[in-house]
């Protein structure tokens, strides 16, 4: 008569008594110890089966030093989160190169200043292998800097903010999509050039205004920039900003092309045509991108790759153990900073 705990779940003792071994070898095979012969090997796993024994992952977790699990805790309130598309990219990336590996994500939102300390709190001693972080925000962002000195693996989307700390990172590049992109404008005759550029406080809103700086010769004076907030509602607000400022603007480059959906409203709202009157481009090339009237022109970043690349860096360092399949899409990720290539997809819009 085999025992189990007092919750009735099958625990060690009988799934030993089952197979006719010992604890200790029921431990070294759920472990994935290489020292057990074949044969008990295969009693042990088929009475885990037949009593339907799940490991305690906590306890797993002390006695191989892997906890099967990765955090990606992005920096954004939920509605940002489920209703931007960078961010299911991201997502979808990162968990198909964990799930193939056999490791879980844990995803953690900070709406608020205070979440990201509770965050980073939990992250300190929570059973992770490592933290992925997504939509960093220079201003206020603790959780860099406290897995680095909590030694905690800590891969980086986008341009780290705190460069001094040299952590990992995985980054498009925001600087040379967003200058093609104004090049295009100029191209097609372009001579006011605006710009409704992402949050001050971000890498991408700060490397996307950069790029448009430099196809202008720096020729791009205060009046003709706008911050938004990579929201739709806020690149139609800072349209508007923009437009009362510099009303005879003949090209129009916005930092993401959810903002870039708000400002082709408040073109339309203010009579302006696109593209006659208002040449648009924007950055991202997300689905509704080529739905838009008109389509809209725009630097596709690829946010499924930059995913899988950040997932397969943050394992590659914090669990060297697993074996991941072939990805010879995957840039080489025996590097510290990986910048993916973007490229400008002409619609009609620019």
């Amino acid at each position: 008569m085999t025992t189990r705990s007092r919750s009735g779940r099958a625990n060690l003792e009988s799934v030993a008594a089952a197979a006719g071994v010992s604890r200790a070898t029921v431990s070294r095979v759920v472990n994935g110890w290489s020292s057990v012969a074949p044969d008990l090997r295969e009693r042990v796993e088929r009475a885990i089966a037949e009593l339907g024994y799940v490991p305690n992952q906590a306890a797993r977790s002390l006695v191989t030093q892997r906890a099967d699990a990765v955090a990606l805790v992005a920096a954004e309130p939920d509605p940002r989160v489920f209703g931007d598309p960078f961010f299911s990219g991201i997502v979808r990336g990162v968990s198909t190169e964990l799930m193939s590996a056999g490791v879980q994500v844990v995803l953690l939102m900070a709406q608020t200043v205070e979440d990201l300390g509770r965050i980073e709190r939990y992250l300190r001693t929570a059973p992770l292998d490592g933290v992925l972080l997504v939509s960093e925000h220079s201003s206020y962002d603790p959780i860099p800097a406290a897995m680095v000195e909590a030694g905690v693996p800590l891969v980086i989307g986008g341009r780290p903010m705190q460069p001094d700390l040299a952590v990992p990172s995985v980054d498009n590049d925001n600087v040379g999509g967003a200058r093609v992109a104004t090049e295009h404008l100029l191209a097609r005759g372009c001579r006011r050039i605006g710009t409704v550029a992402g949050p001050a406080d971000m890498a991408a809103g700060v490397d996307r205004l950069v790029g448009v700086r430099s196809a202008l010769g720096g020729d791009l004076p205060a009046e003709r920039v706008e911050h938004g907030d990579f929201t739709q509602a806020g690149g139609e607000a800072a349209t508007q900003r923009l437009l009362a400022r510099v009303p005879d603007l003949d090209g129009l480059f916005v930092a993401s092309d959810l903002m870039a959906l708000g400002a082709l409203r408040a073109l339309r709202l203010a009579g302006r045509r696109v593209p006659d009157d208002v040449a648009v481009v924007g950055f991202d090339d997300i689905p509704l991108a080529a739905a838009t009237e008109p389509p809209l022109t725009t630097a596709r970043q690829q946010t499924v790759l930059q995913g899988r690349t950040m997932a397969r860096m943050l394992l590659s360092r914090a669990r060297p153990d697993l074996e991941l399949r072939d990805a010879p899409e995957v840039p080489d990720v025996t590097e510290d900073r990986v910048v993916l290539p973007v490229e400008l997809v002409v619609r009609e819009s620019a």
